[in-house]
């Protein structure tokens, strides 16, 4: 699965408290790939909550 973050990003947080081994905050929300896979189930749920819709998984 390929995720990406648009530039939608608020930086809310919700991606990271759900799913932190795939999202984490610094100025902008940022994947880290290696662990996608891994933990699929969670970031779709993160893809769900996003309040502005900005999380791209494909």
């Amino acid at each position: 699965m390929k995720v990406t973050i648009s530039d939608d990003c608020i930086c809310c947080g919700a991606c990271e408290s759900i799913c932190g081994d795939v999202f984490s905050i610094a100025d902008k929300a940022v994947v880290n790939e290696a662990n996608v896979d891994a933990n699929a189930d969670a970031v779709k749920e993160a893809v769900d909550a996003c309040p502005v819709g900005a999380i791209i998984a494909e």
